[in-house]
């Protein structure tokens, strides 16, 4: 009798046979770190955050309930209201493509929110007990209309109006949450792997790959397509790890360090984590470079793969005998005025240059200025350093993957115009990391670069 309700318990349990148990020490005190990030009231609510800790192997129950009550007040006010007035810009989105080939400012400011609102869905089927009916019927509802608002507002370029990343993201979202999603939605998604339209830029395009590999696995693995569908997703999915593990550096990583766990999640949700040396040579470098995940952001991106779990297994989760025994760890706070740290430890010179190409602007280079900074400053405390000097100026935005540079000395990044600020180290190697990771050396050459992609 013990033995069968031990056996029932353990079927009810989250399968963790891809983690690394002998990193599990090192793996508790990320997710401490990143639970210590979550608590902090001045830091904005992240969905991304709120999943790696539902699907860590230990949790702080009463933080994690709290930590919901904050995102459901985030969502709950933005997406309160009536989608008809949400619809009245999608109709002036399919005007604008008919008529005129110039911005219509007010469709966009009622730019799609795919990726975000995917990662609160995918973060509400992670809750026990389960949300409401309604009030997730009312956000699948909001997904398929940013779905197809994020298509055909950009019909004429042949993808998304945010990114295939995102789209990605609402398509897992829908399928976790056991929902249809139509053909043509799931054909856009196959006929840009066929094409290889994930790639931006000289960019990586493993984790875009990588969520739309997941999609594709959950569609088949929840029976939401017929037979014929199924095979193309399957095969689809067999070319994008194929590509990965051919794509693998010798390093270890798939793309980059940051990449690395979206890709290890396709190993995990397809259960081939214990059959390719791939996985375990990627999983044993994201163990050695754990420093590397600085931010809620980057951690929360981490830690699913870093504890075995994929958010497929999201669908399948149970609440039972979870283990209440996380602690935070309080982070170290980020400096916001540099100038104190310039006193006590400026060591560090970078060289920082802004380029801005033809037609966009007549001259090249708009900045080049040798700035100090506090040894081990990252890029974003760099800029804030050029910035304290009174001659350089910066905006940045919070996104799914942390800050990103939006507006350099006056100049936007747009995404409408397939814009953005390109980072990179001089002569031209293209940074693998975001502002608020990567931390130059002394006497580097740092280079701000708007790109069109």
């Amino acid at each position: 009798m013990w033995l069968l309700l031990a056996l029932l318990q353990a079927s009810l349990l989250p399968a963790q046979l891809c983690e690394a148990p002998e990193q599990g020490a090192a793996v508790r005190v990320l997710s401490s770190r990143l639970l210590g990030l979550a608590m902090d009231p001045a830091r904005d609510p992240d969905p991304s955050v709120y999943l790696a800790l539902r699907l860590a192997s230990d949790h702080n129950l009463q933080e994690e309930k709290h930590y919901l009550g904050r995102l459901r007040d985030a969502f709950q006010h933005r997406y309160g209201r009536s989608l008809q007035a949400a619809g009245q810009l999608h109709a002036a989105h399919h005007a604008q493509d008919a008529v005129a080939t110039k911005p219509n400012t007010s469709a966009e400011a009622e730019w799609p929110e795919t990726g975000r609102l995917a990662l609160y869905l995918l973060g509400l089927r992670a809750t026990c007990p389960p949300p409401e009916h309604s009030h997730q019927r009312s956000l699948v509802t909001w997904l398929k209309y940013y779905l197809e608002e994020d298509w055909s507002g950009s019909r004429r370029h042949g993808h998304p109006l945010t990114s295939f990343y995102q789209y990605g993201l609402g398509v897992l979202a829908l399928c976790v949450h056991r929902k249809r999603v139509r053909e043509e939605v799931i054909r856009r998604l196959l006929a840009a792997e066929h094409h290889a339209k994930f790639r931006h830029g000289n960019g990586s395009a493993t984790d875009t790959e990588a969520v739309v590999a997941l999609a594709f696995a959950c569609l088949k693995r929840e029976k939401l397509v017929g037979a014929g569908l199924a095979a193309e997703l399957r095969e689809a999915k067999h070319q994008v790890k194929k590509r990965m593990v051919e794509a693998q550096s010798e390093d270890g990583f798939f793309g980059n360090v940051y990449s690395t766990p979206w890709a290890l999640q396709v190993f995990i949700a397809t259960n081939t984590c214990g059959t390719h040396s791939a996985y375990s040579k990627a999983m044993a470098a994201l163990l050695e470079n754990l420093d590397a995940f600085s931010t809620a952001a980057t951690m929360a991106q981490a830690l699913p793969a870093l504890h075995g779990r994929s958010y497929l297994d999201i669908g399948s989760m149970h609440c039972e005998e979870e283990l209440d025994t996380l602690t935070p760890i309080d982070p170290a706070p980020l400096p916001i005025d540099p100038a104190p740290l310039l006193e006590a430890w400026g060591n560090m010179t970078v060289r920082l240059v802004v380029e801005c190409p033809e037609p966009r602007c007549h001259q090249g280079r708009l900045y080049d200025q040798q700035v100090p900074a506090p040894a081990g400053a990252s890029l974003l405390d760099v800029l804030r350093a050029a910035a304290a000097q009174g001659d350089f100026t910066f905006e940045t935005q919070e996104t799914l993957l942390g800050p990103y540079l939006t507006r350099v000395l006056g100049l936007e990044a747009q995404q409408q115009k397939r814009s953005y600020w390109q980072l990179l180290t001089a002569p031209s190697t293209s940074l693998q990391m975001g502002v608020a990771e990567y931390r130059p050396h002394d006497g580097e050459t740092l280079i701000l670069r708007l790109t069109h992609w």
